[in-house]
């Protein structure tokens, strides 16, 4: 396979990844970082197969993700869950790639994570808009799997900021005590670190609106990707598990939002993908020169954006109204207007 387009740091390949794959050598990989086609009902344009073929296709891909990972190396598959046909429950799919890279394949579950947009919109509309019997999905799960169960990893690289009670307590001191809960609390948490761990619910919103991508797709007459993650999603996985120089490879790679990460961070990176019109839109990532930073999310860091999630318990005072026996399998028009 020839490169369609090559940089600094990394190159860019049409076809299809599994024929790239095999044409690698072995333990040459330091971190795969992708999002592959989801497993849903309904066919998109970027050429998902269905969920309950889902595992059997994956299953070759998973064996040489396998084969070309260093030993130290991590798989990070951010992957969306799907709902079954005309019903208002879940597919086991992505829990069952799960299972199968871990039991049939040998991988390690190294961690698992959860993406959050907080932007997302109540879907699926019928059963959370109209029905009102679902919660808005807005979650992908983005599973770390690991080639031994000691990859290479810190935390340190993705530090977060201090929340107000954190600031609060490292002004005014903690007495290290028991907690009712049986965590013994020592003198070293009420040391001021710089910044906290983060937990592995990952907040970002998937807003992208005027991008540089999108500016030059739209110049150039070229439809965007329509299933493209934040650049912070990727770089918040290579930050952690790679250093400078090292591998990373993305087999599903749409628009090469991996790439241009990589690039950035001065990493080696491949990025594979079959359609030729979301590699002439990559291009547009790659037309300027790498910037160290993204500018506008360290501002927005700096300003202090978060994103609120409320406690359950917020509305519980409102009066409730009584459930539906058949719950909600009757379509009532009505039922929208309900508050």
């Amino acid at each position: 396979m020839n490169p369609y387009h090559k940089t600094k740091y990394g190159a860019a390949f049409l076809g299809d990844s599994l024929q790239y794959l095999v044409n690698q050598k072995s333990c040459s990989v330091d971190l795969i970082v992708t999002s592959p086609p989801f497993g849903l009902v309904r066919k998109k344009d970027y050429g998902n197969v269905e969920s309950h073929e889902y595992i059997e296709w994956f299953k070759p891909f998973g064996k040489e993700f396998k084969r070309v990972l260093k030993p130290s190396g991590s798989l990070v598959i951010d992957i969306g869950g799907a709902w079954l046909p005309g019903l208002p429950t879940r597919s086991l799919y992505h829990f069952e790639l799960a299972v199968m890279l871990c039991r049939e394949l040998g991988l390690y579950l190294a961690q698992e994570f959860f993406w959050w947009n907080p932007s997302k919109l109540p879907t699926p509309a019928e059963w959370v808009t109209v029905r009102r019997i679902r919660v808005k999905d807005a979650v992908d799960v983005v599973w770390w799997f690991s080639v031994t169960p000691w990859p290479k990893a810190s935390n340190r690289r993705v530090l977060a900021p201090y929340s107000d009670a954190m600031r609060g307590l490292l002004k005014n001191g903690y007495r290290a005590k028991l907690r009712p809960s049986g965590h013994d609390i020592s003198e070293k948490f009420s040391r001021d670190n710089g910044a906290a761990i983060p937990p592995n619910l990952i907040a970002i919103p998937n807003t992208e609106s005027n991008s540089y991508y999108l500016r030059y797709c739209e110049k150039h007459g070229i439809k965007p990707h329509p299933a493209r993650f934040p650049a912070a999603l990727p770089e918040f996985f290579v930050r952690m598990l790679t250093d400078e120089g090292d591998v990373v490879l993305d087999p599903f790679a749409g628009s090469c939002v991996t790439g241009e990460v990589c690039e950035r961070l001065r990493r080696r990176w491949t990025c594979v993908e079959m359609r030729q019109e979301y590699l002439e839109g990559a291009l547009g990532r790659f037309e300027r020169p790498p910037k160290p930073e993204q500018e506008a999310m360290f501002e927005e860091a700096a300003q202090g954006i978060s994103y609120n999630l409320h406690h359950p318990a917020a509305l519980w005072s409102r009066r409730e109204e009584p459930l539906e026996e058949e719950g909600g399998k009757t379509r009532r028009i009505n039922a929208r207007h309900r508050s």
